[in-house]
């Protein structure tokens, strides 16, 4: 029986002396506790050692994917040929199967292997005797290093520090071109001031200037195949009556080796565009869909590499690059920004100003999904960034509509996004149910349901005014007869003996010819009784039967 251990050096297949030992799995280290034990229970039979780091990386992810190796299937086939009918040991089960398909060999793979390969590990020094131990730690951290690249599928292509170095070069030639541009427009504006009015863009107006020079010139050259029509015709017409002064040859021979320059710049700025798209579908495919080649460049720029930009979370994304502004409202307690670098995608760009904050937020979201998916993916596809681009644009065409609705999920829910309004509410006061003292009340509601009483009385006593001389008695007899109908309310007999006392007042006022004054004093008479005191009223009647005494 045979056991084929595998180390960083290379494959190792040892012979089994006694088999029993491995039925005793709870004991078999004790036997492993010294290298001269050791050596009694197995013995090296062949060392098959690796040429380089690249056959034992090889030989690695073949392990790792339960696959032979050719390294291993040499090794093997001169064990089978030395000794067909022995079993053979192998810690993984997958390279088990896959040796017993390719080489017809029995293969046996169980926890006492187990137990026996880690007591091997414990005393591989003394079992490997020709393998020093500085070649194999060597061996062991190299490949080490070149399986970690490989799991993580490290490649020339995945490094992202180009894109970093080339995302700040164009924006210093942005720069550069920005200053060129100006210094161009006002050195030949001196010349030709009307042109720069005319020619807003700055490669036609350059690639004009370097043409034609002089703009005595603009009449005899042909442009059609810089500018339009159109606006040819009005160059040319500005070009004869102009108000610019005139530079010598010298001026324009200089301003045309500008000229040379900012194409130059102009033109190698194209090609590094180019380069760095074609680098970022190839880095971050899906990063790239969704927020575009030139804000995934500066979102990996601004965080270093691809790696830290997917250790970020999505609230740290949506903010990135605006992080002065971040502090800043931290530090006076106002709003925090709402977005940083990716105000500059599409996406944000398209959404009304109510909805940049929403959709920034979930562009976000899913952009931290892709750079994930992108740093730490096997697979280099960008069908993630494909589909929630089409979520994303979905969501922002619903809130731009007004509505809101469930994306996510199988079922897709639809429901209305309703602004708030605040109703108001205006509520009067209810003063009938307002409390208020109950004398009051009372008083208030017996003057009203008494008025047809008096007002009988009033026309009774003016009548036996005219016709008796005696009405001091029968406004005795009547105050009797109104006391004894309103015995129950003190109220009554008051207003009563008001309008008995009032009547002389009325009689000298029918005689001055004043009828209806004297009903209109009656009548507030009556309404003020109510709410004078009680001292007042005693003043008032003595006063009256007084005056009622010297009239008779």
């Amino acid at each position: 029986m045979f056991v084929l251990y595998e180390t960083p050096a290379g494959y190792a297949i040892f012979k089994l002396l006694d088999e029993k030992k491995i039925k005793e799995v709870d004991n078999l280290y004790l036997e492993f506790d010294s290298p001269e034990r050791a050596n009694k229970i197995l013995k090296l039979k062949h060392f098959e050692k690796f040429k380089d780091t690249t056959e034992a990386l090889s030989a690695a992810t073949a392990a790792v994917e339960g696959k032979l190796s050719k390294t291993l299937k040499k090794t093997l086939k001169k064990l089978t040929d030395d000794d067909v009918q022995n079993q053979l040991l192998v810690a993984d089960a997958k390279l088990g199967s896959a040796i017993k398909e390719k080489l017809s060999l029995q293969c046996v793979s169980n926890t006492g292997v187990q137990e026996l390969m880690r007591c091997i590990r414990s005393q591989s020094e003394s079992l490997l005797a020709g393998l020093p131990k500085k070649e194999l730690t060597a061996m062991t951290l190299g490949l080490a290093h070149s399986l970690s690249r490989y799991k993580l599928k490290f490649s020339p292509d995945k490094i992202d520090t180009m894109i970093v170095q080339a995302q700040c070069l164009l924006d210093d030639l942005d720069k550069e071109l920005n200053n060129y541009m100006m210094r161009a427009r006002e050195w030949y504006g001196w010349h030709f001031p009307e042109l720069g009015k005319i020619l807003t863009d700055n490669v036609a107006f350059i690639k004009t200037i370097k043409l034609v020079g002089m703009r005595e010139n603009f009449h005899e050259i042909d442009l059609s195949d810089i500018l339009p029509t159109d606006i040819e015709e009005k160059v040319k017409e500005a070009a004869e009556v102009s108000m610019g002064t005139e530079i010598s040859e010298e001026d324009i021979l200089n301003i045309r080796q500008l000229c040379d320059e900012i194409l130059a710049i102009h033109e190698y700025r194209t090609h590094l565009y180019e380069y760095l798209r074609t680098r970022m579908m190839a880095i971050a495919p899906n990063l790239t869909i969704l927020v575009g080649d030139t804000v995934g460049a500066r979102l990996i720029a601004h965080a270093g590499s691809l790696v830290n930009l997917a250790k970020h979370p999505a609230s740290t994304v949506q903010i990135l690059g605006a992080e002065k502004a971040l502090f800043r409202a931290l530090k006076t307690k106002k709003d925090t920004p709402k977005y940083g670098l990716i105000y500059h995608s599409a996406l944000v760009g398209q959404a009304s100003t109510k909805n940049k904050g929403k959709i920034s937020r979930s562009l976000a979201a899913k952009a931290s999904l892709a750079t994930r998916v992108d740093a730490f993916g096997e697979d280099s596809t960008f069908d993630l960034g494909t589909e929630h681009r089409a979520r994303l644009e979905t969501r922002l065409r619903i809130l731009e509509e007004g509505n809101m609705r469930k994306l996510t999920g199988s079922g897709k829910v639809k429901a209305k996004f309703e602004k708030y309004q605040a109703k108001s509410e205006i509520k009067l006061y209810p003063v009938e149910e307002d409390n208020q003292i109950p004398i009051v009340m009372s008083k208030k509601r017996k003057l009203e349901s008494d008025k047809p009483l008096i007002e009988e009385i009033k026309s009774e006593e003016v009548e036996e005014g005219e016709t008796s001389t005696e009405p001091a008695k029968k406004k005795k007899k009547k105050n009797k007869n109104k006391s004894d109908d309103a015995e129950t309310s003190q109220v009554e007999v008051k207003e009563e003996e008001a309008v008995v006392e009032e009547v002389p007042k009325k009689k000298k006022k029918k005689n001055k010819g004043n009828a209806e004054e004297s009903m209109t004093v009656d009548e507030s008479l009556i309404d003020t009784t109510v709410d004078e005191p009680q001292s007042e009223k005693k003043k008032k009647k003595k006063k009256k039967a007084k005056e009622s005494t010297d009239d008779e």
